[in-house]
């Protein structure tokens, strides 16, 4: 049956209970398919990584690493799991996801809920896929912003050996202060930090995981110079552009315009882009970008290539259409 038949029935249900229906279906199709393989599409060396194709599953749909094995089977060049805390917590109170389907959005403020490092760790021993797995790390909510580096250091030291690249999220809008730690002296601490950790983890396990860095789609300008003078200062890997929004702009009007939390899907798509590009002008090689934001389409991915992406995420496109999008981007 195909997605387009089945997406009525899952919009009939809470946002919530539809994506852990989804899951369940995704985890079936997991045991049906043994050995996934990628969708068609250019390959492509990122981070030194080889990417059997450039589009990825963004972080955030499996925070627990539970449905590895099922979300490989839909085509995808690598998957990112998390965001991961230290601390198992349980995220912001219900209801924390709106669907807004006249503009294919989506508003979160879930909160980074996730069973914390020993689950997600178990779940990625288990899995049977050995494709290129990214690991997404945060703080927990009950960590104040002053000891936010211990958390990210906890997290980093425990998935490292089980990822092929890290990516440290400053840039969710919904745990507290959080997009803080994307600027100034917070910023240079929280980099060097993990610099210094995955240099003395490269050593310990005789391997080198990547540090990318999962950016918010509303620095302004200035704030834009200012971080990527320091990710290239401290030696990033690449850098993930962009999160969810906090504007509202595209979605005024909209019964659920005001509800608090990040906004996703097509209004996101044209900000993001422009802050991909204008972050790419000013990197000018120095890091590989990886595009997120609002990708719907095979056209929507080219235009962030063109912008300066080297890989592409995808996320609330294919709630809204389904598993082909990652073949007709893949294929893009």
């Amino acid at each position: 049956m195909s997605y387009a038949l089945l997406r009525p029935a899952l919009f009939a249900l809470d946002a919530e209970t539809a994506h852990d229906w989804v899951l369940r279906g995704v985890d079936i199709l997991g045991r049906l398919v043994r050995h996934p393989h990628p969708a068609p599409g250019a390959s492509a060396r990122v981070m030194g990584i080889d990417f059997p194709n450039r589009v990825g599953l963004a972080a955030g749909l499996d925070k627990n690493g539970a449905h590895i094995d099922g979300l490989a089977a839909l085509g995808f060049g690598f998957i990112e799991v998390g965001t991961v805390t230290p601390r198992p917590q349980p995220g912001n109170p219900k209801p924390r996801i709106f669907r807004l389907p006249e503009h294919e959005a989506l508003i979160n403020r879930l909160g980074f809920n996730n069973g914390g490092l020993d689950a997600l760790l178990a779940n990625v021993a288990a899995t049977r896929w050995r494709g290129i797995l990214g690991i997404n790390i945060g703080k927990n909510a009950t960590t104040p912003l002053e000891h936010a580096v211990d958390d990210y250091r906890t997290a980093l030291e425990a998935v490292y050996p089980l990822a092929h690249y890290v990516t440290v999220n400053i840039s969710s809008p919904n745990t507290q202060g959080l997009r803080s730690l994307q600027h100034g002296d917070e910023l240079d601490t929280l980099l060097s930090t993990l610099k210094q950790t995955q240099t003395r983890l490269a050593d310990h396990h005789g391997r080198y995981v990547p540090l990318a860095v999962k950016i918010a789609p509303d620095l302004d300008d200035a704030q834009l110079d200012d971080i990527a003078m320091r990710l290239t200062r401290h030696a990033m890997d690449a850098v993930i552009a962009t999160n969810t929004t906090l504007d509202r702009a595209a979605v005024a009007g909209h019964p659920l315009a005001k509800e608090a939390g990040g906004l996703s899907g097509r209004p996101v798509f044209a900000r993001s882009t422009e802050r991909l590009a204008a972050l790419a002008r000013r990197l000018d090689g120095a890091l590989p970008i990886i595009g997120v934001g609002g990708i719907a389409s095979g056209a929507d991915a080219r235009a962030k290539f063109e912008a300066g992406a080297s890989l592409v995420q995808v996320y609330t496109g294919l709630i809204y259409r389904g598993p082909e999008l990652v073949t007709e981007v893949a294929a893009a």
